[in-house]
């Protein structure tokens, strides 16, 4: 006895072993990809232009430490000073209008990126160390997470550093601070009396519970911790960060400490 095969269940099972093979390319829509790529027809991405620093509140997601595949990463308190060299990749329609990890949806049009430790969002000047293409970037995702890679750019970034067809390349990453803000104008017409402020997060009685929220402060931001005992606060130790030599930076401090449930309040020391 013998079972006859139809023709059509025939060509399902030639068809799958085809496709498993990997021979049989499957149309697919601009967006819709099995794995991750370019679009199918992007438009001219030649006259895109770099997105302009500004100052802007921290997202309220993706500024606290987290851990990917078992390692901790923390985020740094500011991205002022911050340069690397490294390796950049790509990611494109695969994660098209999914959401970053400041909440925003990612567009492969638009000039951003993914850093694992900077500020949520913040700008950073991407050089290609192959072409000396350079292009401005907004960061506002997390990653990537892949080897010994310094930052994910978005599809119009990496187009617009000639790194399209090769997906990777050594690439300089320099953070760029704004440079005007109302708030840094009024700094600079209305000087402080004293050089540097401070913000003031705590005050205790036991120099043991100042040191504790130094050490949680020291976990969150790579910035100076103080414990100031003075004579007339009753020998009271009190807990400040910084100096900060303008208000904008100290603003931006205390969002951050704001998010993490810290109430900051700017302050001198004597």
């Amino acid at each position: 006895m013998y079972c006859m095969i139809s023709s059509a269940k025939f060509r399902f099972s030639l068809l799958t072993l085809v496709l498993l093979a990997g021979c049989v390319n499957l149309p697919k829509d601009e967006f819709t990809h099995y794995g991750d790529g370019p679009p199918r027809n992007p438009p001219d991405l030649s006259n895109i232009v770099d997105p302009v620093p500004k100052f802007e509140p921290l997202a309220k997601t993706g500024n606290k430490p987290y851990r990917v595949n078992g390692v901790d990463y923390k985020v740094l308190a500011t991205a002022d000073n911050y340069e690397a060299v490294g390796h950049a990749s790509w990611y494109g329609t695969k994660f098209h209008g999914r959401r970053t990890s400041s909440g925003e949806p990612y567009d492969i049009y638009k000039m951003t990126a993914a850093h694992k430790s900077l500020p949520l969002p913040s700008y950073v000047e991407v050089t290609n160390l192959k072409n000396n293409k350079r292009v401005i970037v907004r960061v506002n995702d997390r990653g990537p997470f892949i080897d010994n890679r310094e930052i994910d750019l978005s599809y119009a970034a990496a187009f617009r550093l000639g790194m399209l067809q090769s997906g990777t390349a050594p690439v300089r990453v320099r953070a760029l601070t704004p440079v005007e803000n109302p708030t840094t104008i009024n700094t600079r017409l209305n000087p402080p009396q004293h050089s540097s402020q401070y913000l003031q997060v705590g005050v205790f009685n036991e120099v043991e519970n100042a040191q504790a929220l130094q050490q949680k402060l020291k976990s969150l931001m790579n910035l100076p911790i103080v414990i100031a005992s003075e004579a007339e606060l009753n020998n009271k130790h009190r807990v400040v960060v910084g100096p900060f030599d303008n208000e904008a930076m100290l603003h931006r401090i205390n969002g951050l400490l704001e998010f993490h449930g810290i109430i900051g309040y700017p302050t001198r020391l004597n």
